[in-house]
């Protein structure tokens, strides 16, 4: 799978708070952004599971 380039323009002090946070777990902000997508996409699909799950009688 290739890459591509998404740009994103955000204020300086929402910026900051990111390299803050990516500092901390030792990340770039590029990585540290892509995690959370990640993440955040992961959680919605796995919550959608489980409400399937539950509209099914699964618990």
């Amino acid at each position: 799978m290739g890459t591509q380039v998404l740009s994103v323009r955000v204020d300086g002090e929402l910026l900051e708070r990111i390299r803050q946070h990516a500092a901390k777990r030792g990340m770039s902000v590029q990585d540290y952004v892509v995690r959370t997508l990640i993440r955040e996409d992961f959680d919605e699909r796995f919550q959608s599971s489980l409400d399937k799950s539950e509209k099914l009688g699964f618990q």
